[in-house]
């Protein structure tokens, strides 16, 4: 049987790659070693959703396993590598803030942990697809550059540039801007997926993804936008909005789309290739405009403040072009709006709320 391996197998993207993927009739491994709850505290802890895949996945395979550990790592490789099909990795230190105050690790996770799973899929298992979930942080602060229209709720592009209608597509430069540090091991992960494929002919993928989002995210304050705000919503937190005036737009992909796109790239992949893939222009939204979104699901108004300080590196403006994916990949489309998926966040939320608690 053909072996799919997922790393962050416990997260929002790795999990709903691991119902994806078992369900077509791959047997799946997951590696993740609840780091998100290091990383963020006791409200990231992701160990109720491993335990849902274990009770429902039944070609499931769990290691409990950090990706800087090589050793281990390689024992996984080898163990499985007549039957390696897809690398799908989806682990990571997904902040901006908690990369500045743990460079290092940061740095090592995000791209020592990336070249380890590379360089094992290269001497294991050459012809497997390796999909890495990048991000369009490794644009840093360039779409800050783009002109830029205030309006009542939101930043809008000018409509006479090209940009206008489409999004932001993947010639724009990464070189010469702001990254934070977080966009920096990103980028250093996403150039080496693409290398691995150019140099060695192997079939990689980097998904620049947006925000990415789902029933199965345990959003934070330092990471998981809309889930950490319909939780605040739902609860009576406080949400703090940080600077351009809560007007910053964002494109939302819900995880069940992102993950249909990996699966149509494994079915026909390509070498060293790159895509932005997010909400697109019919799935985005200003905070303000998420808030409102927010308290016209779950019928509770919400507190919020504002601080006038933007976050380092934080984008004022960003929709995803994904019409390149399309191009190559005619058959896929979205199968969620906006609406559609801060609503089955909320409804997941209600429902998890005891369940999660009791994996803490």
């Amino acid at each position: 049987m053909s072996v799919a391996i997922v790393t962050g197998s416990a997260g929002l993207i790795g999990s709903q790659a691991v119902k994806f993927f078992a369900d077509r009739g791959l047997e799946v491994v997951g590696i993740d070693n609840n780091m998100r709850k290091e990383f963020f505290g006791n409200e990231a802890c992701t160990a109720w959703n491993l335990h849902a895949l274990q009770k429902e996945v039944t070609n499931y395979t769990h290691f409990s396993c950090d990706i800087r550990n090589l050793p281990t790592l390689t024992t996984i490789f080898k163990q499985f590598q007549q039957e390696i099909a897809v690398i799908i990795h989806a682990a990571a230190q997904p902040s901006h803030d908690w990369a500045a105050s743990q460079p290092h690790v940061d740095f090592t996770v995000n791209a020592n942990g990336t070249l380890n799973l590379l360089e094992l899929t290269r001497q294991y298992a050459k012809d497997a697809v390796f999909i890495y979930l990048s991000t369009n942080k490794v644009y840093g602060d360039t779409p800050n550059q783009l002109p830029l229209i205030e309006k009542e709720l939101r930043w809008e592009i000018d409509t006479h540039h090209p940009y206008f209608g489409l999004g932001i597509n993947e010639t724009m430069s990464i070189d010469h801007t702001k990254h934070s540090l977080f966009g920096v091991s990103k980028a250093a992960a996403d150039l080496m997926v693409q290398e691995y494929g150019r140099y060695f002919g192997m079939k990689t993928a980097c998904f620049r993804g947006g925000c990415l989002t789902g029933p199965a995210h345990a959003g934070t304050k330092l990471h998981g936008f809309l889930s950490y705000l319909m939780r605040c919503a739902t609860n009576n937190i406080p949400y703090t909005i940080y600077g351009y005036k809560g007007k910053q737009v964002r494109d939302n992909i819900h995880s069940y789309d992102l993950v249909n796109a990996l699966w149509h790239f494994f079915q026909n992949p390509r070498v060293g290739e790159v895509y932005n893939l997010g909400g697109g222009p019919n799935n985005n939204c200003s905070i303000l405009e998420a808030i409102a979104l927010c308290q016209k699901i779950s019928q509770i108004p919400m507190q919020w403040e504002y601080v006038d300080e933007n976050r380092i590196g934080d984008h004022i403006w960003w929709i995803s072009d994904v019409s390149k994916f399309k191009q190559h990949y005619p058959q896929w489309d979205f199968q969620y709006d906006l609406s559609k998926t801060l609503t089955e966040i909320y409804v997941a939320i209600k429902e998890m709320q005891v369940e999660k608690h009791a994996y803490v």
